[in-house]
């Protein structure tokens, strides 16, 4: 099955890494801009909400979290994003910093739509990275660059 993959270097430290990719504050600073619903305890299910819509873009069940990953499973969402994996793997550096590999798991098949995610995904990504830097996030709307309506 296809994946989406993507690595960075983020110069801050593991636990505030964690924290930007476990908790719903967290979520919010880097990918939404809006806050996020939920529990990010094992078991726990994240809502996401992007523009003015009232209804969750998509909702995650919390698989796994550790001090060194973070997986969640998407339960509900775009169709093709159903059952799939998005997993935050973070590798502590000797210099303080963190080595990000991010992976979005199990699609069905590439298509358009997983390429413009993939865009997608690195945009926030880089949000996250920035942020954590200390230089400013870009959550949505400003750091969407791949748009589908």
């Amino acid at each position: 099955m296809p994946s989406i993959i993507h690595r960075l270097t983020i110069d801050a430290p593991a636990e505030r890494l964690h924290e930007l990719v476990a908790t719903a504050s967290g979520v919010q600073s880097w990918w939404t801009g809006r806050p996020v619903a939920g529990e990010t305890h094992v078991g726990g299910r994240l809502s996401v909400f992007f523009g003015e819509s009232d209804d969750p873009a998509a909702t995650f069940e919390i698989a796994e979290r550790d001090p060194s990953r973070v997986v969640w499973r998407c339960v509900q969402g775009p169709g093709d994003w159903i059952g799939t994996q998005i997993t935050y793997r973070l590798q502590a550096r000797d210099d303080g910093g963190v080595t990000l590999l991010f992976s979005h798991e199990g699609w069905r098949q590439e298509s358009e739509f997983m390429a413009g995610c993939s865009t997608n995904w690195a945009a926030y990504l880089m949000s996250l990275k920035s942020g954590a830097e200390g230089h400013g996030f870009r959550a949505y709307p400003a750091g969407e660059v791949n748009r589908w309506a």
